[in-house]
């Protein structure tokens, strides 16, 4: 008998990136990192546990982006092609430093990840939803969705196109998996009243909240946000646990801020001779980071002062805070369980980018930490949300507070000076495809295949645009000018389609350019606004 459960939850997002009319575009390589750093990496840890019959239980929301990018085949094949150049170079660094460590071991682990990962992608013919479809019939891992282009609902203008977002993410859903998705991530936490009403009506069970959804709740949570409750509409909802996201997340006191491991910021793209590199950089031969870091964080000092990083010394350090870990949750929920009635749950909530791309040692964390709990204590186990919900069927209702997370809570980041101007713009063109969708429906039931595949794009351009990705770009100042361009460029495209449509003029090659070079929704059907 344990005396209560936790509950691992890794939020897989990337926004939808694909520009077929560049040879390179540095944009994508957000996703080609992401495959390289984090989804093979865990996807490898989750495969090795389940081989060496380790218990363990993991939940991963698969946005529709990024879901339709490992599908894409032009995407696919460029990220081949930047694999076996990120090989090459990692071959040509073992050649350069032998002899000199600890740079020389540093640069073998490279080699030996990057051919791991090329194995890994060739093994499931370069599509990693096969991977992902083969880890779902373990019943040791559960895959939700997210909104269909991590649109932010509260900021949207009805519960018409709030309703559309996630209709066409449980139909992805069921195209991609084969079944119906049991919960969502809703994008950004971001949660207001009546969302539940209708997730409830799209077949979805369960959802997740940050900490103070529950906890400014009404009524009061009886067990705070170790148990889940039910919204008035019969969904259940888990809250994140604040002790486990500073653990990991914090910056000051959390784990990936050790002096040991890997260094984010010093890369090789800088650091060594141009004309050697430059082979290896974007095409426009700009310094960037390329992936190969041979420096540990040290401390709080400059990139110039940082020291030689030691695989080793990392992967020690890893399992000493998997120890660590393991040892506050067992002391965390035998405290609960002792004033609570029922074992509790305690939920940890983290982007999966986390774990491999910033925190380069996070997928060890994972596997150590899975392999601790199976072999050194029997205080909790890892636990699935609908296990936990078949385990305690009867749960308090409650009534989630407007919440998000993000920094304070309740949708800033979404929704202030750097991005407001954007939300005049979505508002129109939520209402101008309503008003398509009500005007040519009926054409398009009379057998006009053309309106079909217009209403189709209109409904692709308009949901690109609802990014949340694009206004938390605007946010943090990073790559400002794309998110600008990105959020200008589908509404531009959405209102021209929409005249030309309204006008009986439509130009079919702007049409079939739309339709390559914005491709998400293979299988997309504009009757979600029905």
């Amino acid at each position: 008998m344990v005396e209560g459960y936790w509950c691992l939850v890794l939020h897989n997002h990337l926004p939808f990136v694909k520009h077929p009319e560049y040879e390179d575009f540095l944009e994508e390589d957000w996703f080609y990192e992401a495959i390289t750093e984090t989804y093979i990496p865990i996807i490898s840890i989750l495969e090795g546990l389940l081989n060496d019959n380790v218990d363990f239980r993991i939940t991963m929301s698969l946005t529709p982006p990024l879901c339709n990018m490992m599908e894409d085949k032009l995407l696919q094949d460029r990220y081949y092609k930047k694999l076996s150049k990120l090989i090459e170079l990692a071959e040509k660094e073992v050649w350069r430093l032998q002899g000199q460590e600890p740079f020389f071991s540093t640069a073998k682990m490279y080699e030996y990840k990057f051919k791991n990962v090329m194995q890994v992608y060739e093994r499931y013919n370069r599509n990693l939803l096969n991977a992902y479809k083969n880890l779902l019939n373990t019943a040791k891992v559960e895959i939700i969705t997210c909104n269909a282009t991590h649109g932010f609902l509260p900021l949207m203008s009805s519960d018409r196109i709030r309703k559309a977002q996630i209709k066409t993410a449980v139909k992805d859903y069921e195209i991609k998996f084969g079944r119906k998705p049991k919960g969502i991530w809703l994008a950004e936490c971001a949660y207001s009243y009546g969302i539940d009403k209708i997730l409830k009506e799209c077949g979805l069970q369960y959802f997740f909240v940050e900490a103070h959804g529950i906890l400014y709740g009404e009524p009061r949570p009886k067990y705070g946000v170790f148990a889940p409750v039910y919204t008035p509409n019969g969904v259940a909802v888990f809250a994140r646990d604040i002790e486990t996201a500073h653990q990991v997340w914090s910056a000051d006191v959390g784990y990936p801020g050790d002096p040991d491991y890997r260094e984010f910021y010093r890369d090789v793209g800088y650091d060594l001779e141009y004309e050697y590199i430059k082979p290896y950089l974007h095409i426009d031969g700009i310094r960037r980071n390329i992936g190969i870091k041979y420096y540990r964080v040290t401390g709080r000092v400059g990139l110039d002062k940082k020291e030689p990083y030691v695989p080793q010394w990392a992967l020690n350090k890893a399992a000493q805070h998997a120890g660590n870990f393991m040892f506050n949750r067992e002391h965390q929920i035998r405290y609960l369980k002792n004033i609570f009635d029922r074992e509790p749950i305690v939920v940890s909530m983290y982007d999966a980018e986390l774990f491999g791309h910033w925190w380069f040692e996070g997928p060890d964390f994972i596997n150590f930490l899975f392999r601790k709990i199976h072999y050194d204590q029997n205080i909790f186990k890892a636990i699935l949300p609908t296990e936990y919900l078949d385990k305690y069927p009867k749960n308090q209702i409650l009534q989630p507070t407007s919440s998000s997370w993000g920094d304070k809570g309740y949708f800033e980041v979404w929704l202030n000076g750097c991005n407001d101007w954007i939300y005049k713009h979505l508002h129109k063109c939520e209402e101008l495809m309503c008003q398509a969708v009500d005007v040519y429906h009926q054409d398009v039931l009379s057998g006009d295949e053309f309106k079909k595949r217009v209403l189709n794009q209109l409904t692709r351009e308009l949901f690109l645009a609802q990014s949340s990705d694009w206004a938390f770009i605007m946010t943090t100042q990073t790559m400002v000018e794309y998110a600008h361009r990105r959020t200008k460029e589908h509404i531009s495209n959405f209102l021209r389609l929409f005249y030309q449509l309204k006008e009986n003029r439509v130009d079919t090659n702007f049409l079939s350019w739309l339709e390559f070079k914005n491709s998400i929704f293979k299988d997309i059907d504009y009757t979600v606004f029905i």
